[in-house]
């Protein structure tokens, strides 16, 4: 995800590789490889100069996020922002480990930021200002279209958006191995797919009709369509989407369950 938002930000012009500083725990060689792939800086943890960031993105592993935060604890400054990427990870959470009233503020990309069409949320905590809540999303919105959100709907935007490229995968998958069982090529059947959901997203994007309505107008009676319409049913096609979202929902919010803050009280 991190490679993802950084290869968007690069491609957009919007920022400057040199602007961009990254860091990890011990793989050098993972920091050279981002650094020469895009020509951002790379730096080993404890080289970090902290006084000169603005804005820190983690993007670990959610089991890491206490360790890490922390870590950077005694080096932040109040009008620096943390913005984290980690699903189930909430501001509260983080706030719970940082200084009194640090700003953070949670975000929700997808994979699909790589090419510039990422779907992000954003969610700002208590003690974030709106002039860096907008920043945040201005920055989002260098790979794609971001939304801000309440923090108490990340789960079902995690379901939905964060998670949703994959269905989406897994439904090229299906179409791409038809149309080869069919005789078609392989690359052919895989194109002929793409385009058909491209078109039908931009359909949706651009039309003022509903899915519903646009649905209705493709499908003649007795027709191929409502053909397909009626086996996609009968295999629990559309129950299966729901759930498949429903499902990745809900693993969300026991992530968010799992990390309960831990207050520490103090004189």
């Amino acid at each position: 995800m991190a490679e993802a938002m950084i290869s968007g930000m690069v491609q957009s012009n919007q920022v400057t590789p040199s602007q961009i500083i990254v860091s990890n725990r011990s793989n050098t060689n993972r920091l050279n490889e981002l650094k020469y792939k895009y020509g951002i800086q790379a730096k080993k943890r404890e080289d970090l100069d902290f006084a000169t960031i603005d804005l820190f993105i983690l993007a670990m592993k959610p089991k890491d996020i206490d360790s890490v935060l922390e870590s950077i604890r005694p080096h932040l400054y109040p009008h620096q922002t943390i913005i984290s990427v980690l699903a189930g990870i909430t501001t509260s959470h983080m706030e719970s480990h940082l200084p009194d009233k640090q700003q953070v503020i949670r975000v929700m990309p997808n994979t699909s930021s790589m090419i510039g069409e990422s779907a992000t949320a954003i969610a700002p905590g208590t003690h974030a200002p709106k002039d860096r809540v907008y920043l945040t999303k201005a920055l989002m919105e260098s790979f794609g279209e971001a939304y801000i959100i309440d923090e108490d709907q990340m789960d079902i935007f995690t379901g939905i958006a964060g998670s949703g490229p994959a269905y989406f995968y897994n439904l090229m998958e299906h179409i791409e191995q038809a149309g080869i069982e069919a005789g078609l090529e392989g690359e052919l059947a895989r194109s002929i797919g793409a385009q058909t959901i491209l078109g039908a997203a931009k359909m949706i994007q651009e039309r003022s009709e509903s899915p519903t309505e646009l649905r209705e107008n493709v499908t003649s009676p007795n027709g191929t369509t409502a053909a397909g319409l009626e086996e996609l049913d009968h295999h629990g096609g559309g129950e299966a989407i729901a759930a498949a979202v429903k499902g990745a929902t809900s693993r969300s919010k026991e992530m968010s369950k799992q990390m309960k803050p831990t207050l520490v009280a103090t004189k």
